[in-house]
């Protein structure tokens, strides 16, 4: 697993054992921000969340891309530990806040706060219920600017909405047994 494109392209950042964490495929990820490019064009100084962040290899590529901050949300000791690794690999410890909570607790907490975010990445463990979970709760936030993509990654042979309140999905590909599903924020809260 690589940074693909930006500042730090080809760095390799470390990998998970076992199958627990589950990254996001090299070919899929350059397809992601392929897309994301068209929907977005650049991440220059956007502000992003990472939930359910594994290695933390979509906010390192989106950092690596241009953007100017990045929240990374995880609370298992492995993706923990793999996130601020990957961090000091790629030189992005500085631009970068980790919280340790479940993707719940951390969008609530990041809600009592004032930022707003441009594009948050989604990718929790397939088959769980999650993805529905979260989108709904990042609907109903006020973490979402206005014209905000969220990028949702599930199982193929999960039924997951194409809109939750204001936050439509735009597009939806996939690859083998990935579904990426992108939403935009329609309107303010």
């Amino acid at each position: 697993m690589r940074v693909i494109s930006g500042s730090a392209r080809g760095r390799h950042l470390a990998t998970p054992k076992g199958a627990r964490i589950r990254p996001t495929a090299d070919r899929v990820k350059e397809a992601l921000f392929s897309i994301l490019n068209s929907l977005f064009g650049s991440l220059g100084n956007a502000s992003i969340i990472d939930i359910c962040a594994g290695t933390g290899s979509l906010g390192i590529e989106a950092l690596s891309r241009g953007a100017a901050h990045a929240v990374f949300v995880d609370n298992h000791p492995e993706s923990v530990a793999l996130i601020k690794q990957n961090l000091r690999l790629t030189g992005f410890t500085e631009q970068s806040q980790l919280l340790v909570k479940d993707a719940g607790s951390a969008i609530a907490t990041l809600a009592r706060g004032s930022a707003r975010f441009q594009l948050v990445f989604l990718d929790p463990p397939y088959q769980q219920g999650l993805v529905t979970a979260i989108l709904g709760q990042l609907a109903d936030s006020p973490l979402l600017a206005e014209g905000a993509v969220v990028v949702a990654e599930f199982s193929v042979r999960e039924e997951i909405p194409a809109a939750f309140g204001s936050l439509e999905e735009v597009d939806r590909r996939i690859y083998g047994d990935t579904t990426l599903a992108f939403y935009i924020q329609r309107a303010p809260h």
